[in-house]
């Protein structure tokens, strides 16, 4: 068995002396992992580090084994994000969004998000608000997607404001009532669209709210699992990260 296929490094663990078990997740081929010999070599080593692209031959003798890959650098990203707490963790973040599909399925899209999402870790702001749309896509692709579109009472689609935290459908602003104070806060960025400036901080406080509170309910719960401690660092960290910028600026 042999495929090639183009990838990004999810995630690289030692193997004996000089080898390493690669996870990538591929476009093609999904999340998959093999084994790299001379991994720590000073060659290989800058390229298999989290976030960087790269371009991947696997084989193996049969479909079901590990096998083996041959790695080459296609963009080394992970040097420019060292520097930056919010952006390591936002890699830890992503990696372990991405390990919630299944192992070998392939996902196109979350391949393509991954790859924008990972190319804007630097700019805290920005990159939070990509998180929060990665993380609306992953409960897409695991059968949980939410309907912001339209209201779940009217079936209007004007002054969407609240979630219902069951149904995961929106809900308008008149529709809301004496319910309002149960529902979850639908931010504005989500609501309107990708053409809108920068969201504020309560609004991205907002996304990452309702986000998790579906991850948790549809995702960890169900799987006896709790939300990576590194969710909570990278939302802290990018938060407080595009604040002092934003102060800066203004």
């Amino acid at each position: 068995m042999e495929w090639r296929d183009e990838g990004i490094v999810l995630g690289v663990r030692r193997h004996g002396e000089g080898s390493a078990l690669v996870e990538l997740m591929t476009r093609e081929h999904g999340r998959h992992s093999g084994l790299v010999r001379g991994a720590r070599s000073s060659r290989m080593a800058p390229v298999l580090q989290a976030g960087n692209a790269v371009q991947a031959v696997w084989r193996a003798r049969l479909d079901e084994h590990l096998g083996s890959y041959q790695i080459e650098g296609a963009s080394m990203r992970a040097a420019q994000l060292m520097g930056s707490p919010a952006a390591l963790y936002g890699l830890s973040v992503l990696g372990a969004l991405v390990r919630l599909l299944p192992e070998r399925d392939p996902h196109p899209a979350v391949y393509e998000a991954l790859g924008v999402v990972i190319g804007a870790l630097d700019d805290p702001a920005l990159a939070a608000a990509l998180v929060i749309r990665f993380e609306l896509a992953i409960l897409t692709e695991l059968g949980f997607g939410l309907d912001l579109l339209q209201c779940a009472v009217t079936g209007g689609r004007d002054d969407l404001s609240y979630v219902s935290p069951k149904s995961g459908r929106a809900v308008s602003e008149g529709a809301a009532g004496p319910w309002r104070d149960k529902l979850l806060a639908l931010p504005a960025f989500l609501r309107d669209g990708q053409g809108r400036p920068l969201p504020r901080r309560e609004e991205l406080a907002a996304g990452f709210a309702l986000t998790g509170h579906f991850l948790a309910r549809h995702v960890y719960e169900p799987r006896g699992l709790a939300a990576p401690e590194t969710r909570a660092a990278f939302i802290a960290a990018a938060l407080d990260t595009g604040e002092r910028e934003a102060k800066r600026g203004g």
